[in-house]
């Protein structure tokens, strides 16, 4: 999950108040200790963004190349399965040699587990854990490698605490209420011409990446944008779809071409909506990202950025990687809204309705 090279896995939160001019100093307040000093219980902390044991925190390491970069670490000692499972049968074998019986009871058991336990602990080196993220002061923006609602959780109250606002995370709805709208006024709506509205369940985040397949098939799949003219869009597989109520609630599609799948047409038909596929954007100059788009969590994994045509010193690589990541996040953005422009209409909503049980009904699928 790492910012500087390689593929990135993020969630993108929106920051509505600037952070204090002593941030750094409150991040090192609450740096991670030391590990020659961790006992058996885990720690948590904040490190600088160079690699996980990179305290104490100052200006020279919380920030690169103009953006706060931190990365919140989590420190414990963890014992392997296989090695707690063969002390423990060793003890049990002592025991009942010792007591002269043919089995351990249940309690003894227990005891004899915890004991284990309590003498490998502190011997295990610690694990390292680490949640990166990367602030841009002037767009408000912060990318965090927090990929699972526990992370994101554990992420958010911690800034929280260091810095003193709480990030946002991007999602369908969040984008509506800065477009000033929101989607409770939007309603239920079906995809498929088979199941109707009322039977749905309201999934703003499933809605769009299903509207996103509708119109990268059926409209062509280019979109204008304000600032770099056209985008195309394209989704592959694997595919997950979801639907919430009666049957199966997911159906996943990894092989082959699922997009044209006999399987995939059966799970729109179905009331099913797309939750996660290959997410594929692309500007006329050759740029091109590529991701998993989890739309539910709005988390985007193994997102692989534009080639650098130049050659560029270390701080100027991460300057560019962001500023790719930046354009991912603002034709994203792009797209976003004009979902939320359509969908938001109901007259506009009704015609696309009608466009999308067209596309499910008539698309070809293979076997």
């Amino acid at each position: 999950m790492s910012f500087e090279n390689g593929s990135i896995s993020c969630r993108i939160f929106h920051v509505p108040h600037r952070l204090p001019k002593d941030v750094v100093a409150q991040f090192a307040l609450r740096a991670a200790p030391p590990l020659k000093s961790m006992g058996p219980e885990p720690v948590h902390g904040w490190v600088g963004g160079r690699h996980l044991l990179d305290i104490p925190i100052t200006d020279e390491n919380a920030f690169f190349g103009g953006y706060l970069r931190l990365v919140m670490l989590k420190a414990e000692r963890k014992v392997p399965a296989s090695l707690v499972r063969a002390e423990c049968m060793l003890e049990e074998f002592a025991h009942m040699r010792t007591e002269r019986k043919p089995f351990v009871d249940r309690k003894t058991r227990s005891d004899i587990r915890k004991q284990v336990m309590a003498r490998l602990l502190p011997t295990m080196p610690p694990t390292l854990k680490g949640i990166p993220f990367v602030y841009d002061e002037r767009a408000s923006v912060l990318y965090a490698g927090a990929t699972s609602e526990n992370q994101t959780d554990a992420f958010r109250v911690s800034f929280r605490n260091a810095a003193g606002c709480d990030p946002i995370p991007l999602t369908v709805v969040t984008s509506a209420v800065q477009l000033g709208t929101s989607v409770s006024d939007w309603g239920k709506t079906s995809f498929s011409p088979e199941v109707p509205d009322s039977a749905m369940d309201e999934t703003p985040g499933l809605d769009f990446l299903t509207w996103l397949w509708f119109a990268s098939e059926a409209r062509g799949g280019l979109f204008d944008t304000k600032k770099q003219g056209r985008v195309a869009v394209a989704l592959e597989g694997p595919l997950l779809f979801t639907r919430t109520g009666e049957g199966a609630h997911e159906m996943a599609l990894r092989h082959g071409l699922p997009t044209i799948s006999a399987e995939a047409k059966t799970a729109l038909l179905s009331g099913k909506k797309l939750e996660r596929a290959k997410l594929i954007l692309a500007l006329s100059g050759e740029e091109t990202w590529s991701c998993a788009f989890d739309t539910d969590a709005f988390v985007f994994r193994s997102l692989k950025l534009p080639e650098s045509k130049e050659i560029l010193d270390a701080a100027s690589t991460f300057q560019d990687r962001l500023q790719k990541l930046d354009l991912f996040r603002e034709l994203l953005l792009e797209l976003v809204a004009q979902f939320i422009a359509e969908r938001g209409d109901p007259r506009r909503w009704a015609t696309t309705q009608k466009e999308i049980h067209r596309w499910v009904t008539d698309r070809t699928s293979k076997r």
